[in-house]
């Protein structure tokens, strides 16, 4: 299941440096950017695929995008200078925290398993 992670997070490292070459790319001038962020969002979503197999899809999909855009905006503001306020670092805070409570509200296969079923009592007739 660790491997599952794994591939996630190098998901996550992979949109975040695909994203970032782009805007690296409009600032430079420089185009081969474009085609290092065109393969570096590919992989990105390969790696993603491969990672929902055991992982359950909106945990996957909330992480990738959450802890993505939470890194894009870190990293813009210290390598592009872009501007960070309250308003944005609270919508941070609040999305890391809808992230956390979509992964602890999701049940794994295992856990649902372990479940203990409701006796039902029925009239035999």
């Amino acid at each position: 299941m660790m491997i599952y992670w794994i591939l996630l997070a190098l998901a996550i490292v992979a949109e975040i440096t695909g994203t970032l070459s782009m805007k690296w790319s409009s600032v430079s001038d420089d185009n081969i950017g474009y085609i290092f962020m065109l393969l570096m969002i590919t992989l990105s979503y390969i790696l993603l695929s491969f990672s929902v197999k055991k992982i359950a899809l909106g945990v996957a999909y909330a992480m990738w995008e959450g802890i993505g855009i939470l890194f894009i905006t870190l990293f813009s503001v210290l390598l592009f200078d872009e501007s960070i306020s309250l308003l944005k670092i609270m919508g941070l805070t609040t999305l890391v925290v809808g992230i956390a409570l979509i992964k602890s509200g999701t049940a794994t296969k295992k856990e649902k398993a372990l479940k203990p079923v409701k006796d039902s009592q029925h009239a035999v007739v």
